[in-house]
């Protein structure tokens, strides 16, 4: 047995009338004979927003940590030098500190509430000495990005949005009346009575001014662009005379059904924006999304990612590149047949490295300005970020289904990546390891999918196990070496269970073809492909067939309540979180009306959709006379993406058939589970439900 204890760090809870001061260390989680638990899996530290000195020579980083008992969690900012030396905890106040970001190569700025709970912008110095609160602003500040020279600052503000009304009768305060009058009222998990704005402001002697303007001042837009967007949806030209952001200059229904964003150039000399993606005389108008623009360091160019069909949120994410001189733009990534998901310039301004969807792993590669596309790693791991360190070094974040993300220095020249943070070392040395096998199987159409298959620990090919299908959401995301905090591949393994998840048809990293091959055709090959990589595995003699499983969240979620009627008894229980169980009424309670207008094909009402369209005419409601197989129904109460009427509408239909079924609500939660005590809830019942039928 072992003990394992995250840092001494503390945080303030209100318990009551009471502010209590809760150390994270103190909460001891016992691991025994190697066993992982939901406890254990939310022991960890969890590493994000990793920032590297312009040098090379310094990393700084942020780390939340979590307390089960008090439902609240912790993040704090780290520094260690580039090759994993020195590890400093530089913030240690009670309050969360996030966003670190290096103003020079010994100073932090970072993100930190004041006394009065205003989230304000703060340095400190690398090894943690003479800390200083920079702004005095007198709303939270969500993001900021200091112009090369230091001398302005551009700080994400929120301001209301006068077109969603927070208090539509300002007499009645004790009302909770809302009123909408058009479309994109609400957004992700809450209603858009405010919006993100972009401020720029000077800096003098280090500290922020308060002469902030607003760059969007009485546009009821939003930059950056909800509800995921962030600071990397800004960039400074080298000089710090010009600004690109991203936004979507719409509102109402045009806002809902358009996935139109585009890069604009406000200049600090003139005052005057520029839309760079719809330059007079341009027939390349870019109308899907454009986002996330990185100037080169020589300022000769400009690179954003970007996609080509408006309405379509999963087109392919091109990376495209404008010469600032002559406006010419063109995209270098047209012979990668994926998605370009994160990216950055080589120092030379020559070639920029991207991070890209491929065959069942976020792999980095190197693309040159004249198209040409080179693999730089080939890691079965996920990478999720990029910097620059020293020596021709990228500085990367990486996970993979048995590891979570760690920090590692990448040799470009060789390929070779070396690990510089231990976070979680002593949770993976104590924790049983598990197998993972990437399998091709054979499609109903003759193709080949990789499906990854994750194995008990210690597994015997002598016995046989329970095994469980997952299905996975998007529709159009991968199943890469993701390591998740909810659906855990290892966390599942170490409960008994054979895990096998294929990359059905109709995700990226296997060509486009592959990709679109299930917009209006979500009852088609991709489900037969589900049914493929079950049946193949279920010949091998170690999987119990009679012991199978089928789970999945969102489109999985989709997808199981469609195989509920579909699976031929191969199943023996379901398991949906946050599925659409009835397409006809998802369309009209769903926010982003550009999703189901293009992956469902249109409206139900329109050209007789209702019965043409395969999504609507064969929705998984209109199958519930088929079912047989007990059902749990999971959704999140604040989940406006797909609401939780759904869940409500397929649990009391199967319990109307007379099949066992269960319901789970979280009022607090979205399309995600984030709350440490909602999360073990969820994983209890999860594995409580598995185990009822499978064991």
């Amino acid at each position: 047995m072992v003990m394992i204890m995250a840092i001494g760090t503390y945080f303030y809870v209100n318990s009551g009338n009471m502010r209590k001061k809760v150390n994270i260390g103190r909460s001891e989680l016992k691991i025994e004979d190697g066993h992982m638990t939901p406890e254990a899996l939310w022991a960890l530290g969890r590493i994000s927003n990793v920032a590297v000195s312009a040098d090379g020579k310094h990393v700084a980083y942020q780390t939340s940590y979590f307390s089960i008992g008090e439902n609240a969690g912790h993040t704090v900012i780290y520094t260690m030098t580039g090759n994993g030396d020195s590890l400093r905890l530089v913030t240690r106040s009670s309050r969360n500190e996030t966003a670190p970001a290096w103003i020079d190569n010994r100073t932090i700025a970072f993100l930190a509430p004041d006394s009065k709970g205003i989230q304000q912008l703060w340095s400190v110095d690398y090894n943690g000495r003479h800390r200083r609160q920079l702004s005095h602003a007198d709303r939270n500040i969500d993001g900021f990005l200091f112009s090369p020279d230091g001398s302005r600052v551009l700080l994400v503000m929120n301001v209301p949005n006068p077109l969603v009304p927070e208090h539509p009768y300002a007499d009645l305060p004790e009302s909770g009346a809302k009123i909408a009058n058009d479309l994109m009222f609400r957004h992700w998990d809450s209603w858009t009575t405010e919006l993100p704005h972009p401020f720029i402001a000077s800096v003098k002697d280090g500290r922020v001014m308060a002469d902030a303007f607003d760059l969007l001042q009485d546009q009821p837009y939003e930059s950056p662009m909800l509800p995921f967007g962030g600071i990397e949806q800004f960039a400074w030209t080298p000089d710090g005379k010009q600004l690109a952001y991203t936004c979507r200059k719409k509102t109402g229904k045009e806002y809902s059904t358009s996935t139109d964003s585009d890069i604009f150039l406000y200049s600090i000399e003139t005052g005057e924006t520029v839309n760079l993606c719809k330059l007079p005389g341009e027939t390349d108008l870019n109308m899907g999304y454009d986002t996330n623009p990185q100037f080169s360091p020589d300022g000769t160019f400009l690179a954003w990612q970007s996609m080509e069909r408006d309405g379509y949120e999963s087109d392919r994410n091109r990376l495209y590149v404008m010469d600032m001189e002559t406006k010419r733009k063109w995209s270098v990534s047209e012979n990668f047949n994926s998605n370009v998901d994160h990216f950055i310039w080589d120092r030379g301004s020559e070639r920029l490295y991207f991070i890209g969807s491929w065959q069942g792993c976020m792999s980095i590669f190197m693309a040159g300005l004249d198209g040409r596309i080179v693999p730089v790693s080939n890691d079965v791991c996920d990478f999720n970020s990029l910097a620059w360190g020293a020596d021709r070094r990228l500085i990367v974040t990486a996970q993979s289904l048995n590891m979570a993300t760690e920090i590692y220095s990448l040799d470009t020249r060789r390929g070779m990546k070396e690990r510089i943070s231990h976070e979680n070392d002593r949770f993976f040395a104590d924790i049983d390891k598990v197998k993972t096998d990437a399998r091709m199987v054979t499609t109903t159409d003759g193709k080949e999918m990789l499906t990854w298959v994750i194995y008990p620990p210690h597994f015997d090919p002598e016995r046989k196990y329970p095994t469980l299908l997952f299905c996975e959401g998007g529709p159009q995301n991968m199943v890469s070496q993701f390591w998740s905090y909810r659906w855990n591949f290892m966390l599942m393994a170490h409960q008994g269970y054979i895990i096998v998840a294929p990359n059905r048809r109709g995700v990226p990293g296997f060509g486009q073809e592959w990709l679109e091959e299930i917009s209006g055709d979500y009852t088609g090959q991709c489900m037969k492909d589900y049914l493929s990589a079950i049946d193949d595995i279920a010949k091998e003699p170690y999987v119990d067939s009679d012991r199978l499983g089928c789970i999945g969240a969102s489109f999985g979620g989709y997808s199981v309540y469609w195989l509920a009627g579909n699976h031929e008894k191969r199943f023996k229980c379901f398991i949906a979180h946050d599925g659409m169980f009835n397409t006809q009424q998802d369309y009209s309670e769903t926010e982003e009306m550009w999703f189901p207008n293009w992956d469902y094909g249109g409206a139900p009402w329109e050209n007789d959709n209702l019965n043409r369209l395969s999504v609507y005419a064969q929705s998984p409601h209109l199958y519930v006379d088929r079912w047989d197989t007990p059902i749990l129904c999971i959704h999140g109460e604040k989940d406006y993406r797909i609401m939780y009427s759904q869940a409500v509408s397929a649990f009391t239909s199967a319990r109307m058939r007379g099949i066992d079924a269960q319901l789970l609500l979280f009022p607090d939660e979205n399309h995600w589970v984030s709350k440490p005590q909602n999360g073990i809830a969820w994983q209890r019942t999860f594995f409580a439900w598995l185990d009822k039928y499978l064991k």
